[in-house]
């Protein structure tokens, strides 16, 4: 239960109530923020489960699609699209939070909205094609970490229906053949005269985890060291127990003058931040 957010879902309907912007996500935020004692805290903003989306255009060949969002007590997130004759593609990204939420910011010492504007990072997209990315993607600015998953979305949408051609992010593209589980259908008996039967194995334990170097650098100096070994304990329908694979984890993050975030992730959408 790391993320638990709530998903958006935004149809916006042209003059003739056809469809011209459709977007589905899910997304949450990790803010920094300084206290009334000047230690720095940070805090996590999720989606609360009434979102509105005031604002919203469609956009045309002369004017940018726009997604606007609000939810919580004053909180905000935007993002606009362009498009030339064959591909759209992200612009800006733009989050508002406001640190008179004392459910999320108990105790700012800087109280109102706080504005963050990003340059969206990702590719262009074909026109006519809609943008699927199941895995996580996140990247970090001033003191937000945004975080997107199970995102599809398609800015000018033609004939008002949603395109069945997906464009989908590198990180959901596989790089091996799925593994098959063997069911009744692809098992093959092979005949035994041997009717004793098999000796039973306990279940293996689980072994500790591989301790792991990590480190994050400012310009050409290393400003953050980390030697950990990271075992995830998750209790929810049934205990489960997750080794992190050094070998196969990558990190990175981001140093400051008061604060420094180090991130990890296994390749397998978990997503450890300190």
């Amino acid at each position: 239960g790391f993320f638990q957010s709530h998903a958006v879902e935004v149809d916006i309907k042209d003059a003739s109530n056809a469809t011209c912007l459709y977007a589905n996500w899910m997304m949450r935020f990790l803010i920094t923020y300084e206290s009334n004692t000047s230690d720095y805290k940070t805090t996590a903003l999720n989606l609360s489960s009434s979102v509105t989306h005031n604002g919203s255009v469609c956009g045309n060949d002369t004017q940018a699609a726009l997604v606007a969002v609000q939810f919580g007590e004053g909180h905000s997130w935007s993002i606009n699209f362009t498009k030339n004759n064959e591909t759209f593609q992200g612009d800006l990204i733009t989050f508002t939070y406001n640190t008179n939420d004392t459910t999320v910011f108990p105790d700012a010492k800087r109280k109102g909205p706080v504005s963050v504007v990003v340059k969206d990072p990702t590719r262009p997209v074909q026109l006519n094609n809609v943008y699927v990315c199941h895995n996580i993607d996140l990247f970090e600015a001033e003191n937000v970490t945004q975080i997107f998953w199970n995102v599809t979305v398609q800015p000018f949408v033609q004939n008002g229906t949603v395109s069945k051609k997906e464009s989908r992010c590198p990180a959901d593209t596989p790089t091996s053949a799925p593994t098959i589980l063997p069911t009744t259908a692809n098992v093959t008996t092979a005949s035994t005269t041997t009717l004793s039967p098999a000796p039973t194995t306990p279940p293996k334990p689980v072994e500790n985890p591989d301790t792991g170097n990590y480190s994050l650098k400012s310009g050409n100096k290393t400003c953050l060291l980390a030697t950990v070994g990271l075992q995830l304990n998750i209790s929810q329908d049934k205990p489960l127990l997750i080794n992190i694979n050094p070998k196969t984890t990558t990190a990175d993050g981001a140093c400051g003058n008061t604060t420094a975030t180090l991130r990890l992730n296994d390749g397998n959408s978990t997503l450890i931040s300190f």
